[in-house]
């Protein structure tokens, strides 16, 4: 099983042709802010040839749902809107206590989807390596659904971003 902080992760996705969006803490990261996180959020296009790509990966690097299901179920749709209508589930979150990122969480419930947000996403350059990172303002969309304390926190600061470059 390979070891991979985050770039290396983001590698293996370009490589395997994955679509996926970074947001979350990594993407405030990303985006010049600077804050503590410890787990990496996605969209990722909910595309069969696209999940089924992402899970065979995951598996291969060692990850496994956190809760109590076989992480192929998430590549069904039935199964994750059931999750969110009857189980209150934002995000699919796998987990690998050895690895690096010890936990990845796959947004499915948000007001943002990855269809929406592709439009405004920007590329960020990392060790000859293109990052899709979502745009800021789908960014404060949807820290404010969530609505924990250090994602206001967040808000603030990508609100301060988003000024600086209408300058």
């Amino acid at each position: 099983m390979e070891e991979l902080d985050y770039l290396g992760i983001f590698k293996e996705f370009n490589k395997k042709k994955i679509k996926y969006i970074v947001c979350g803490g990594i993407a405030v990261n990303l985006l010049g802010i600077p804050r503590m996180t410890y787990d990496l959020d996605l969209l990722l296009k909910l595309e069969d040839e696209n999940l089924n790509k992402f899970v065979k990966l995951m598996k291969r690097l060692g990850y496994k749902a956190k809760i109590p299901v076989d992480i192929e179920d998430f590549t069904k749709k039935k199964k994750r809107d059931d999750w969110i209508k009857n189980k209150d589930i934002k995000a699919f979150c796998l987990v690998n206590p050895k690895a690096i990122v010890k936990e990845i969480d796959i947004v499915i419930d948000s007001p943002v989807t990855y269809d929406k947000a592709i439009t405004n996403t920007k590329k960020i350059k990392l060790q000859r390596m293109r990052i899709p990172v979502i745009g800021i303002k789908d960014l404060i969309k949807m820290k404010k659904k969530s609505g924990r304390k250090q994602d206001y926190s967040d808000i603030r600061y990508l609100e301060v971003k988003l000024e600086e470059q209408k300058k």
